[in-house]
């Protein structure tokens, strides 16, 4: 079962016209690190901020996604801009890709408390593979003959709408698709591209009993890869992606340091929706804005047979005088 799940993950980013696949990562704390998603986060925190994610994926499953992140972004003295960094190492089996971009973001004040931002980046991916880590029972097989590691360089856009209480967010951090391997001269069917990922965002923080000693945040992220699909120039390559997935959290923010929250996860599908995973997680901001967390997943699909879920841990800091004085961080 582990050997045939492994094989089907890799195939699904390399092998053959049939397959579809999310090639980028996933977070259940996406929102701590959403500049991963947009650059036009950058700087909407209002002063510096820091986070790092550990996230290992299918617990007890060999060649199953783990991944780190690391972000940083802040505004400059000129109030308008922002710029952020973010690095992702990701590796799936014997297939792995390092992501190092950079985002600067111009953000408009639109009346009392809106600010709209508009950001841009700019990146480069490592894509490696080492098919030696492969038991094959077909060791001729073409689409597993050749190890590639290239350097991809990349550009992103996205739009960020927000106030203290609410957010809207829509972003493509990769929107040059790239060909890892191409079909060989004879027609034979192996071929590997990188493809474009649209990410929405949106949430909102509402006080319960009056005062900000309780708050309740909810808040969605739509991901996909095959919108737009059917207009790319190369015919091959039109209907491919991965089903739309939607992340639903809902999160309580209790004595101005404790964050609850717990999320669903799901694949959209016109005709048949699927399950993916039922989620939990914690936070706590330290005085001193240190910030801590762990997040874990119950996997809801046929998965779940293989794996013990997965889980997420992760490490930020807050750079701002006002929350090392009094616990009261941003909401978003």
């Amino acid at each position: 079962m582990r050997k045939f799940t492994l094989l089907v993950l890799v195939a699904g980013v390399l092998a053959s016209t049939s397959a579809s696949a999310q090639q980028d990562p996933m977070f259940t704390k996406y929102f701590f690190n959403s500049l991963i998603y947009n650059p036009a986060v950058a700087g909407s925190a209002e002063h510096l901020t820091m986070n790092l994610i550990h996230r290992q994926q299918w617990v007890g499953l060999d060649g199953a996604p783990v991944t780190q992140s690391l972000s940083a972004h802040t505004p400059l003295k000129n109030d308008h801009i922002g710029l952020g960094i973010g690095l992702v190492n990701d590796k799936v089996g014997a297939t792995g890709t390092f992501d190092i971009n950079t985002a600067y973001a111009y953000r408009f004040r639109l009346g009392k408390t809106f600010r709209l931002s508009v950001g841009l980046q700019a990146g480069v991916t490592n894509w490696r593979s080492d098919f030696s880590d492969l038991s094959l029972e077909d060791t001729d097989d073409v689409a597993f003959s050749e190890n590639i590691n290239r350097w991809m360089p990349n550009f992103g856009a996205g739009l960020y709408l927000y106030n203290k209480r609410f957010y809207v967010g829509v972003g493509c951090p990769r929107m040059l698709e790239h060909d890892l391997r191409e079909a060989d001269k004879d027609d034979t069917p192996v071929y590997a591209k990188t493809y474009r990922h649209y990410y929405s965002t949106a949430g909102a923080a509402f006080n319960l009993g009056g005062n900000d000693n309780l708050v309740f945040r909810p808040s969605i992220l739509l991901k996909s890869t095959g919108a737009f699909s059917s207009l790319r120039s190369d015919k091959t390559f039109r209907n491919f992606g991965s089903p739309t997935e939607l992340d639903i959290d809902a999160s309580f923010f209790i004595a101005r340091s404790l964050w609850l929250g717990m999320a669903y996860r799901t694949a959209l599908e016109l005709s048949d929706s699927s399950n993916d995973s039922a989620d939990i997680w914690a936070a706590f901001y330290f005085r001193n804005g240190l910030r801590v967390g762990a997040a874990y997943d119950l996997t809801l699909n046929k998965l779940n047979k293989a794996n013990n879920g997965s889980f997420e841990v992760m490490l930020g800091y807050e750079f701002d005088i006002k929350i090392k004085r009094v616990a009261s961080p941003r909401y978003f």
